[in-house]
């Protein structure tokens, strides 16, 4: 599937360091690769209701250690899924009277334009899960034919397979990625997709590999016969088909955590016998009007409508990076009211640049090198302008190498 446009990047003298992020596996900050290549696999969105201001957040944050891991003199490797065929998506279609294909075409290519308007990094490897069904078919026939996946009856279809979650291995076990407990995971999975009340599973945290076709429900041809892929499992072929395990971060959203990460990783280890990734990495929710920005709830602020409304994606930008990207906060017109002064002080600044290099540098490199804590960096710059300091070729590159605004 077609990405879009990389944004230009520039190359700053020397390198900045391997930066650290937070591991919600261990709970604790952790250098982010020893290698000269790091790989992420970000999880993609469901194309609908696309671009909200809670998904560019999440690719925000990532877009920022793939620049950081630039700048320490890395190869990135980074790849993306859409899910573009899933229950929510058809459920949106029929509602709306629209095919499912179309909806998810007209949504995916709304998303690429918002992210190249953010100057989001693309991955190089973004891939539709409707492009993968043979093989996350053959992956699910690998777990069958190993007994770790089972049929469970369906009354109006061929029976559906389940991956058993009673299955460990050193690099897995239920419980390893999430650290939550069977209540939790109960409860979230009712939430998030899961249906633990489903009559026939030797678990009701057991999650779905493979659907078996439904009348008026999108099914393909396969070694398993004709149906569609569970959702966690698709993630784990996309992954381990671009890159090599373990990848160094799988990134998404932290409503991610439970069922679909722990469930994609512990697939992945069933399939390979190694950890999925390194390090789980998530970004914290918005919200908007005290509620988390979701597309059931409808309170979602769309990039789209920002800029149709002559927002400088730039001000989108500032915006969301004044927020850490771990915390779960809220969205107010306030924060582009402070982005676009903030936009116009860096600006008239940066037409006074000079030709020279700049100690600041180092500093600016540091502060986002510590799990990506951009609102110091926005401030650090803050500071460094009102106390006079220049406006360096260096640093102007600076900002936007690392933090993605173009300021002349």
């Amino acid at each position: 599937m077609k990405t879009w446009t990389r944004p230009t990047v520039p190359r700053l003298p020397g390198f900045g360091p391997i930066p650290r992020i937070f591991d919600s596996a261990t709970r604790r900050l952790v250098e982010t690769s020893t290698e000269d290549v790091a790989s992420i696999y970000v999880c993609g969105i469901t194309p609908y209701d696309a671009t909200h201001l809670g998904h560019a957040a999440t690719y925000l944050a990532y877009d920022t250690l793939i620049r950081l891991w630039l700048d320490a003199g890395l190869s990135v490797d980074y790849v993306q899924n859409s899910t573009d065929v899933d229950d929510p998506l058809l459920e949106r279609a029929a509602r709306d009277g629209v095919d499912w294909r179309d909806l998810a075409a007209a949504q995916t290519e709304l998303f690429r334009g918002d992210m190249e308007q953010l100057r989001i990094i693309p991955p190089d490897h973004y891939v539709a899960v409707t492009e993968v069904i043979g093989e996350v078919a053959d992956a699910v026939k690998i777990l069958e034919d190993a007994g770790l996946a089972y049929a469970v009856d369906s009354p109006d279809a061929a029976p559906d397979l389940y991956f058993d979650s009673s299955f460990t291995a050193p690099a897995w076990h239920l419980g390893a990625e999430s650290n939550l407990d069977r209540a939790t995971m109960l409860e979230l999975s009712a939430e998030r997709g899961g249906d633990p009340q489903r009559s026939g599973k030797r678990d009701p945290l057991d999650p779905l590999l493979w659907r078996s076709e439904r009348s008026d429900d999108p099914a393909w041809d396969s070694v398993l016969g004709r149906g569609r892929p569970g959702w966690h499992v698709e993630c784990s072929v996309i992954a381990m088909k671009y890159l090599r395990s373990p990848i160094t971060v799988n990134g998404g959203g932290s409503d991610l955590i439970f069922p679909h990460h722990e469930f994609s990783a512990g697939h992945a280890t069933a399939l390979n016998g190694q950890a999925l990734a390194g390090i789980y990495s998530h970004a914290g929710m918005v919200a908007y009007h005290g509620e988390k920005m979701s597309k059931s709830l409808g309170n979602l602020v769309l990039v789209s409508r920002l800029a149709a409304a002559d927002i400088d994606p730039r001000v989108i930008r500032l915006a969301l990076l004044s927020e850490h990207y771990r915390s779960d906060w809220e969205w107010t017109d306030a924060h582009l009211d402070i982005a676009r002064k903030r936009l116009e002080r860096w600006t008239t600044w940066a037409a006074t640049m000079a030709d020279e290099t700049d100690a600041f540098l180092a500093e600016l490199r540091l502060v986002l090198s510590d799990d990506l804590d951009s609102p110091a960096a926005l401030t650090a710059i803050d500071s460094h302008i009102a106390a006079g300091g220049s406006a360096s070729v260096v640093l102007v590159d600076a900002i936007d190498a690392l933090l993605g605004v173009q300021l002349l």
